[in-house]
């Protein structure tokens, strides 16, 4: 009597990317390490939909590594406006320079050359190598990383997770055609074992499947526990003179926003305490501060309540900070944060009488 074979894992990955794989996608064309490289920071916290537009605008205005490394940080944050996560953007740029001025221009030839680039961790350095140059590389990201979890039922996450999985996923990373499993594993995760909902009977994995022979595939991983987020308050000082310009201010290379440009900020939340700012640190002892509607941000770690203060007047001191005036009305092509970006337009649609 004969043994039935062995489940071929990635067999059974490669014939249904063969089939039903995404293969026409921007990043997927003329296929070089700097475009995957760009495609998989991107990608990196944001959905293939979302990304598309912004990576065909980023690949226009910076067509090679050379181009990038060349461009003034702020071309590059204009361009990620509304993407989030800007150190991405700010890890691009720097690992950029780095390729031109360490290497050519070109990217090195290992996994753990890749990984001394900022930015640049050990599963998008395998993906870098895997699918523009078809190296032998092994990926780990979240989608990769649930198709194994309910594949072999592991619970865990963080770092224990990836102590379990690393092992397994070089397990089943194929040598032929490894570009094509790769995208066939981060494939399977974002279109059919996705986090709610997983449609379990187009899964190529399905008949050895841990999680799904114990009726839960979407116990694996576990989660981890969420913890409330902390709330934060500032008040947005948005100053507009009489040219109709208003003051941005560029905010440190590190942390929230790190780079892009802003309104100003303080603490103070009430009309007095304002005023009283206004007086100090900018000089103005005369002012009619407006209150506008208070906007709410979700970061990753905390919320965020803004309270943007219009402020017609223009400051007699600026305490050499790295600010500029705009026109409200032309603005110039600077990295803002997404709502600071809606709220500039919503006050020129305000300022010529559209709302």
């Amino acid at each position: 009597m004969k043994k039935d074979k062995p489940f071929d894992f990635a067999a059974a990955v490669l014939s249904w990317f063969d089939e039903h794989g995404r293969k026409h996608l921007p990043w997927q064309q003329n296929t070089t390490p700097y475009r995957v490289w760009v495609s998989e920071i991107m990608l990196q916290q944001t959905q293939v939909s979302t990304a598309i537009p912004y990576y065909e605008a980023f690949m226009q205005r910076f067509q090679d590594v050379h181009a990038l490394a060349a461009a003034p940080i702020d071309d590059v944050l204009h361009l990620w406006t509304g993407l989030g996560y800007y150190a991405r953007a700010r890890n691009l740029h720097k690992a950029a320079q780095a390729l031109v001025a360490d290497h050519e221009g070109e990217f090195p030839a290992t996994v753990e050359e890749v990984t001394e680039l900022p930015g640049i961790g050990r599963s998008t350095a395998g993906a870098i190598l895997s699918l523009s140059r078809q190296q032998h590389a092994v990926i780990l990201d979240g989608n990769v990383k649930r198709v194994l979890s309910r594949f072999h039922a592991v619970a865990e996450t963080g770092a224990a997770q990836e102590k379990i999985l690393w092992p397994l996923a070089a397990a089943h990373t194929p040598v032929k055609r490894v570009h094509h499993f790769n995208q066939a594993m981060m494939d399977l995760g974002a279109t059919i074992c996705t986090r709610t909902k997983p449609a379990c009977l187009l899964c190529p994995l399905q008949t050895n499947c841990t999680a799904l022979q114990e009726g839960e595939p979407t116990a694996y991983p576990g989660k981890k526990a969420t913890k409330a987020l902390p709330e934060k308050s500032v008040s947005l000082l948005i100053f507009l003179n009489d040219h109709g310009e208003v003051l941005l201010e560029q905010r440190p290379a590190s942390g929230i926003w790190g780079g892009l440009w802003s309104f100003p900020e303080t603490i103070a939340a009430e009309t007095t305490k304002i005023k009283q700012v206004l007086t100090v640190d900018w000089g103005i002892r005369r002012s009619r501060p407006e209150l506008l509607t208070v906007r709410a941000h979700t970061f990753s770690h905390y919320r965020l309540h803004m309270q943007p203060v219009l402020v017609r007047h223009e400051p007699l001191q600026v305490n050499n900070r790295l600010s500029r005036w705009c026109k409200l009305q032309s603005l110039p092509a600077l990295g803002l944060p997404a709502p600071i970006k809606q709220m500039l337009s919503e006050l020129a649609a305000r300022e010529r009488g559209e709302s």
